[in-house]
């Protein structure tokens, strides 16, 4: 059986215990619908998998001046927002700024809105907001829209190699 994503691939390599979640919602826009409201992309997926938006995390793609590193990705609350100067000092960098959709599929070969922490294309620096430790697991994108990976926050700094930080 091949595996349905590089992260669920990474995760299966690594022998990482993880639950796998599918769900459906309209958000062509990058904003869903949810009892008649407009609502951020997570929340209606967090509201999709019956979970408390706040296990819900996003994963986004950083650029770095200054720094040892060029590149980093950034995994926060979906509800909530990065920091980008608080990323910047966590990677020792001069400035930290979104980095533009067209580099988001180059850099990781993931689409905007599904992009994973685990299994980028390449190696990339990954922070991940200290707010994770307080759950037991948490949610992230399994690599695609509509799938989502369940694991323990330890789990997925495993997997990622990446590092707790306050970052959002």
């Amino acid at each position: 059986m091949s595996a349905a994503t590089p992260a669920v691939a990474a995760l299966e390599r690594l022998g990482i215990g993880y639950t796998l979640h599918h769900y459906e919602i309209d958000a062509p826009d990058g904003v869903a619908q949810h009892r008649g409201e407009r609502v951020a992309y997570g929340t209606a997926a967090a509201d999709a998998l019956g979970i408390d938006p706040a296990r819900m995390y996003k994963t986004l793609l950083f650029d770095l001046e200054g720094g040892a590193e060029k590149l980093a990705l950034a995994v926060v609350p979906s509800s909530g927002t990065a920091a980008p100067k608080a990323i910047a000092a966590a990677c020792d960098a001069k400035r930290a700024t979104l980095a533009e959709a067209a580099a988001v599929g180059r850099a990781t070969g993931y689409v905007i809105g599904g992009v994973s922490p685990i299994g980028s294309r390449r190696p990339i620096l990954t922070l991940i907001d200290e707010s994770a430790r307080f759950h037991t697991t948490i949610f992230v994108s399994a690599g695609q829209r509509g799938l989502s990976l369940e694991l323990a926050p330890a789990d997925l700094e495993q997997a990622s190699s990446g590092r707790f930080a306050p970052i959002s």
